[in-house]
């Protein structure tokens, strides 16, 4: 079997903050563990960690989270939502006939509200797609990686869904920006019950991943075709 996608990692000044604000926004409960604050997903659903980092933000982030909404009204609720537990309007050249909203989450995380009637994220959930920069590469790497088919594969842009369905995966195509610095969003994988951590990541290196270093917390981290850090957990 291959590995586990279970969350979305991301670097905060404030981890703690970042959680409730997410925790919040998706209804979910957080979960203490000793090096930040989850919020676990589901089945259909990933899970998001925060954990504690100052360095510098450098570049714009390669991820960010959309949200579904069912109705026009439902989308204005989770926007509304958003700014009362701390978000604020982001402007990245969006045109108002595009439907989605653009906001930022309390350290700076842009996040969009998509408009209600989208059919490439009809019955995802809230959590209805990580959307990365990135590769028709690195697309085809996470399908391998993960055992997650893709769903769509046009005009360099990829996306990877579970079987069961639930969150997908995006990546947009080139032209992807420079890496500069360390992502401050990443993957953690968790091996599955049939295999060790060293095979899983001796089977994601043969796909073309790339060994960056071992934790003091037994985690590995690679990087994936594109540069893009992940870690590999220790099976609990």
């Amino acid at each position: 079997m291959s590995c586990q996608l279970v969350a979305v990692c991301f670097d905060a000044n404030q981890p703690m903050r970042l959680a409730q604000f997410w925790a919040g926004l998706l209804d979910r409960q957080i979960v203490h563990d000793g090096g930040g604050a989850s919020l676990p997903g589901t089945d259909t659903q990933l899970g998001l960690r925060f954990v504690a980092s100052h360095a510098e933000r450098v570049g714009q982030n390669r991820v960010h989270l959309h949200l579904t909404s069912a109705s026009p009204a439902d989308q204005q609720q989770t926007v509304a939502s958003a700014l009362a537990l701390g978000a604020t309007h982001v402007d990245l050249g969006q045109r108002p006939e595009e439907g989605h909203i653009v906001l930022a989450d309390p350290e700076g995380n842009a996040f969009c509200v998509i408009e209600p009637g989208n059919r490439f994220l009809a019955g995802c959930g809230l959590l209805g797609e990580i959307a990365c920069d990135g590769t028709r590469e690195v697309g085809l790497f996470w399908s391998a990686a993960l055992g997650w088919p893709l769903v769509w594969d046009q005009d360099q842009e990829t996306a990877v869904q579970a079987p069961d369905g639930g969150t997908k995966v995006a990546w947009g195509g080139p032209p992807v920006a420079p890496k500069q610095g360390r992502n401050r969003q990443r993957f953690d994988l968790a091996p599955s019950a049939d295999r060790h951590q060293r095979s899983e990541v001796d089977r994601l290196l043969s796909l073309g991943a790339t060994w960056i270093e071992a934790g003091e917390d037994g985690a590995v981290m690679l990087a994936d075709p594109d540069g893009n850090e992940f870690r590999v957990m220790r099976r609990r």
